[in-house]
């Protein structure tokens, strides 16, 4: 009986312990959800201008 009782009291000690880690990992799992269903918190980039310098540059470095 008081082999259980020191179980009990051991896993009394931890549970609060483990509720906080399981808190702090589901956190953003439930974050997700939330700023999906707003439309307006979507930051987007503004669009790169395309100059074409990649291609000259993979041409020069094919021939050198």
């Amino acid at each position: 009986m008081n082999r259980i009782a020191a179980n009990a009291l051991n896993i009394l000690r931890l549970l609060p312990r483990a509720a906080l880690i399981l808190m702090v990992l589901a956190a953003p799992v439930l974050a997700v959800p939330m700023m999906r269903s707003d439309a307006g918190s979507t930051i987007e980039a503004p669009a790169l201008r395309k100059s074409g310098l990649g291609f000259v540059l993979l041409v020069s470095l094919q021939r050198g």
